[in-house]
């Protein structure tokens, strides 16, 4: 097999594939095969009909066949053998088959070469959580309300489900606590995310861009549907919410790449729960200043 790569932007290749020999008159002959067994020839019995009578009736039939069999395993040893990180389906032109020889041209977009530098060791400013008296009381007030209650007592704690007051605001501060927790975590991840991406420039694949718009707009589609608004409405802010999600989709694929990076660069293995692992590696790495 000869293969030959040519760069056309930052994440598109051109794969000029050529095979000959035995790989190519092998397959015609397992095709021919197949379709010996099952071949419905007039005046002969199944599996009988000779090569010749074959080849006029089935001959263009077995030509396509092979075409479809054999370009998509020359395609995967191809993308092998140069070891490109392929992320979309092949634009495959120019075939080319006789009996001996199969060539033929893919475009394809490729993960871009990202330079990702210093992404260990940033500098994390983390805000010491605490919970106030005023926020547990803000807290309680609140489910009063929502109770339509009077008087706050070991009563109206133990209809909530506690034993008693006490325990009720415990229960209350530790749920203050976690949720500013989770938003000061959410707020550290953030940063440090900006931070990584500031140095990361490279042109972002515009087919995994439109993928993720697409799953972000039947996302956004199925929760107006939830809320009530109807079809033809939905359909009618199409572009908008285009307009809206686009920008997001190219932001999110784009830190998606960079981790992606991050983690063949540091042995994580890439699969769904990639991210959250690169984020926890980045943040044992980060250097931690308490405020």
């Amino acid at each position: 097999m000869k293969t030959e790569v040519k760069k056309l932007d930052g994440s598109k290749c051109e794969i000029n594939v050529a095979v000959s020999g035995e790989l190519v008159k092998n397959k015609f002959e397992a095709v021919f095969a197949q379709v010996a067994k099952e071949a419905k020839v007039p005046g002969f019995r199944p599996g009988k009909a000779p090569r010749d009578v074959l080849e006029k009736h089935y001959g263009a039939a077995v030509h396509e066949q092979v075409l479809k069999e054999l370009v998509p395993d020359v395609y995967n040893q191809a993308i092998d053998a140069e070891k490109l990180d392929v992320i979309e389906l092949p634009q495959i032109t120019d075939c080319k088959l006789d009996r001996s020889n199969l060539s033929f041209k893919a475009i394809v977009e490729v993960t871009p070469e990202i330079a990702v530098k210093n992404y260990k060791n940033q500098k994390i400013n983390f805000k010491k959580v605490e919970v106030s008296v005023d926020e547990i009381k803000r807290q309680i007030d609140s489910v009063k309300e929502s109770r339509k209650a009077q008087d706050l007592d070991d009563k109206f704690c133990r209809s909530l489900g506690y034993p008693n007051l006490a325990e009720f605001e415990k229960a209350v501060e530790r749920q203050i606590f976690i949720t500013k927790e989770n938003q000061e975590r959410s707020r550290i991840e953030n940063e440090l995310i900006e931070s990584i991406m500031k140095g990361a420039e490279f042109k972002v694949p515009q087919g995994l861009v439109d993928r993720q718009t697409q799953d972000m707009l039947r996302q956004a589609k199925i929760d107006l549907a939830i809320k009530g608004a109807p079809r033809d409405k939905i359909d009618e802010q199409e572009k908008l919410l285009l307009e809206s999600i686009t920008p997001e989709a190219r932001k999110q694929v784009k830190v998606y790449l960079v981790l992606s990076q991050i983690a063949k660069k540091e042995n994580i293995a890439i699969d769904d729960h990639m991210p959250r692992k690169v984020m926890e590696f980045l943040l044992r790495e980060a250097d931690w200043q308490i405020e």
